[in-house]
């Protein structure tokens, strides 16, 4: 018979899983080692369901800051001035049909996102012409655009400043689109100065589906 590099199949049953468990719980240190892996998957798990809590409580607590700061003197002369500081408070967004209200800070960098949404830099302040650029988060630090696909055409969303508060109306479709409608991320045209330079545009911008950032869900 001529030498082959295949090893013959072994005859016998195929064991389960748990019989070879259960072998592994019999040998030195098997016990140990699974007791180990078992806190070692319930911390993950823990961790993974603890994580949006997290995040949540400390956006509730940037939150409670930028509320006590926005509409002093330091936001009113960055308004005069247009030198906003990343992660600063610059409006505050009110939606009543989603029950939002929330300060937006300046910048959509991951640390200013921490707040919960962000003004998209080098685009409009409210109330100027153009389009004024807001992200936020869906599922994560406070989830305030959690509900934006349930905002629908005629809704008033509410930007207020430290001297006057701006109303803003959801249109019915823009860009051949239903308002509001998914892009994909990288389709940044959303954000950019309308055609006509005189006319005030707000679009609000957020992960979709929720809890992936495969797509981004645009509101008008």
């Amino acid at each position: 018979m001529e030498p082959s590099f295949v090893a013959p199949a072994l005859r016998g049953r195929a064991r389960s899983i748990w019989s070879l468990l259960n072998d592994g719980l019999h040998r030195p240190g098997g016990r140990r080692a699974l007791t180990v892996l078992s806190i070692v998957l319930v911390l993950a798990g823990v961790g993974v369901f603890a994580y949006p809590f997290g995040t949540d409580i400390y956006q509730r607590y940037l939150q409670h800051g930028l509320r006590n700061d926005f509409g002093g003197a330091d936001t009113a002369r960055a308004y005069r001035t247009h030198t906003f500081k990343v992660g600063q408070g610059l409006t505050r967004i009110k939606i009543d049909k989603i029950g939002l209200d929330v300060v937006v800070v300046e910048g959509t960098t991951p640390s200013a996102l921490r707040a919960g949404a962000g003004h998209y830099v080098g685009t409009p302040l409210p109330g100027e012409a153009g389009n004024v650029a807001i992200a936020g988060h869906r599922t994560t630090y406070g989830h305030p655009f959690n509900r934006l696909d349930e905002v629908t055409p005629g809704s008033i969303i509410e930007l207020d400043t430290p001297d006057t508060a701006f109303f803003y109306q959801s249109v019915t479709s823009f860009d051949g689109q239903p308002n509001p409608h998914p892009v994909l991320p990288t389709d940044t045209a959303v954000i950019a100065p309308p055609k006509d330079p005189t006319v005030h545009e707000l679009t609000l911008t957020t992960c979709n589906p929720k809890g992936s950032a495969r797509q981004r869900l645009i509101l008008r």
